[in-house]
């Protein structure tokens, strides 16, 4: 499976939010989730819905995961070796758990522009209550971008 995961931050100093879904090889969603995180920065936002993310594909039972963030500031910090005396050094030792764990697990980048359904599930986690939430894969919204996500429509990037 593919889990896709996103943080976000509205401005700083502000609530943080963080999401996810669970994609199979053919786009179907067998999962989503947000989670509004209270305050805290952008990045502790992204590794914790990256961690979260695994939890819930764990829990599922899935066992070969490629979990892909738009961050690599997030994907640095957690596939560092040298994170003892990292601010995050908790978060990386709890991914590391789940890393540890009898499965296969792949994490790679992904575009923001490609990153747009977890990014629609962050957004929705600036208005709910603090604490995990699983998000109805019914949604209209979510299917939305989960097709516009399917079809694979191109966007022009500058760079």
């Amino acid at each position: 499976v593919c889990v896709n995961t996103d943080g976000s931050v509205k401005q700083p100093g502000s609530t943080a939010a963080g999401g996810g879904l669970i994609l199979d090889l053919s786009g179907k969603c067998l999962g989503a989730f947000v989670e509004n995180l209270g305050v805290c920065t952008i990045t502790r936002a992204k590794i914790m819905a990256a961690i979260r993310g695994l939890r819930v594909a764990w829990r599922n039972g899935y066992r070969k995961v490629l979990l892909q963030m738009d961050s690599t500031t997030a994907i640095n910090i957690l596939t560092s070796s040298e994170h003892m005396e990292h601010m995050y050094y908790i978060l990386v030792q709890q991914l590391q758990e789940l890393l540890n764990k009898s499965w296969e697990v792949k994490i790679s980048h992904i575009y923001r522009e490609g990153n747009k359904v977890a990014n629609f599930l962050v957004n929705k986690g600036h208005s709910i209550s603090i604490g995990f939430h699983d998000f109805e894969v019914s949604d209209s919204g979510l299917s939305f971008w989960i097709l516009y996500n399917t079809l694979d429509i191109s966007q022009t990037r500058l760079i």
